[in-house]
């Protein structure tokens, strides 16, 4: 493999291999698929157990985008709660797509377990963690919409977060037991392997150019052959570009990134001891977690600002202090940032764009599970199912209003956010 730079701290830390090549020549398959990230990576997978042929075209490496930077969060839910849901979809479309989302923990853990995917995978839960009294309620309402629909989710008071997180900044706990953890990079290696086991096809390090309808088949243009195929599957999320026309500006796109400590070994025992992933409430999202090797990755929104010692390790620095004032100073291995793509209403969407093309996009923070379901959706639409038993109704691309003065505020409150918070 030729060498490039990490991409992150799982680029480095993933135990699954990455033996892939570019494309070289002209082929045919049944399905192509843009993108080596957790949607790409699962379509192709089930394509190939429903006896598809599927070709993967990957630009850069396996997990390059969001999937290798992800924070590694197997959640179970939307970014929204249950109610909220019901009122956007209405209560038998919500309750398909919740139900459907809670299962997919299981899902994957049973993927990674039936492929044997070594991604250091814990299956303890996750915490969203309140951030001020007004986060606790928020918690409260979530926990209610749960309850009604029987989930196993607990709401946790202070006492009880300070015992499962190890600090007692926060003011109360939603504990998801569907939910875990994984090493993201790990899981999106281990998918391509598995795809390949299965039959699939992979191509890496070999940009797109050209997407031309020609009968009915599409061809996928590249520096070394070309893809034909009758379905394709734009598999980009947050690093879209303009291979499509406009697709990008269907989101808002942000950036959140993490800094990863050094190995802390005992010093950290008392952080998470049961290993369970975190994010918080706040407006600005804080995670948190402890990785395999004894290191705690700490995130927000934002981007990674300034080198060695820059703005973004002085506000995980401080921010680590604030939470667990016994800890002590710390050293910091690695940083880095990803993109999410954000809708406005915080639902995922899955566009028609032609006839036989087709793109799952926005999945607003939630790719592990969201990536791995649509992609065995649209698995089982191209070996013959119905458009109506995809997660969520296919719609047309809609612009977002005001994306760039949108993309340009977020990306100067972030920023802000950190430089405040390093004080």
């Amino acid at each position: 493999m030729t060498h490039t730079d990490p991409i992150s701290l799982w680029d480095t830390s993933a135990a699954e291999p990455d033996p892939f090549g570019p494309l070289d020549g002209d082929v045919s398959t049944d399905v192509a698929i843009v993108g080596g990230g957790f949607t790409g990576l699962s379509t192709a997978l089930h394509c190939a157990r429903h006896g598809l042929s599927a070709h993967v075209i990957e630009a850069h490496r396996i997990g390059h985008g969001g999937s290798g930077r992800n924070v590694g969060l197997v959640n179970a839910g939307l970014w929204l709660p249950p109610q909220d849901v019901f009122a956007l979809l209405g209560r038998g479309r919500g309750r398909a797509l919740i139900d459907t989302l809670g299962e997919m923990p299981a899902r994957v853990f049973d993927l990674i377990d039936r492929y044997g995917i070594d991604c250091e995978a814990t299956r303890t839960g996750t915490i969203h963690a309140a951030h001020s009294p007004k986060g606790f309620d928020d918690l409260a309402r979530r926990a209610e919409g749960w309850a009604e629909l029987g989930a196993p989710v607990d709401l946790l008071d202070a006492r009880q977060t300070a015992e499962k997180t190890g600090t007692t900044r926060f003011f109360g706990g939603l504990l998801d037991h569907r939910a875990g953890m994984i090493n993201p990079m790990g899981y999106a290696r281990g998918l391509a392997r598995a795809a390949a086991t299965e039959g699939a096809a992979i191509s890496t390090r070999s940009p797109v150019r050209r997407l031309d309808r020609q009968g009915d088949c599409w061809r996928l243009v590249t520096d070394r052959g070309t893809v034909t195929a009758r379905r394709v599957v734009l598999a980009t999320n947050a690093y879209t570009d303009d291979l499509w026309p406009g697709l990008r500006r269907t989101f808002t796109m942000i950036h959140f990134f993490q800094v990863a400590t050094e190995p802390l070994g005992e010093r950290a025992a008392t952080i998470l001891p049961e290993r369970q992933g975190l994010w918080d409430t706040a407006p600005v999202m804080l995670s948190l977690r402890r990785d395999a090797f004894g290191r705690l990755v700490i995130g927000s929104m934002g981007a990674v600002l300034g080198g060695g010692a820059g703005l973004s390790r002085r506000w995980a620095a401080r921010t680590l202090a604030r939470l667990f004032p016994d800890l002590g100073p710390v050293g910091f291995q690695d940083a880095w940032h990803g993109q999410i793509a954000m809708t406005p209403d915080h639902l995922f969407r899955i566009h028609r764009l032609a006839d036989g093309l087709y793109t799952p996009i926005g999945y607003n923070g939630r790719g592990i599970t969201t990536g791995t379901l649509f992609g065995q959706a649209l698995a089982e639409l191209f070996a013959g199912g119905d458009e109506t038993a995809l997660p969520v109704p296919v719609t047309d691309p809609r612009p977002v209003p005001g994306r760039t003065l949108r993309t340009g505020f977020y990306h100067a409150a972030f920023a802000f956010n950190q430089l405040l918070k390093s004080l």
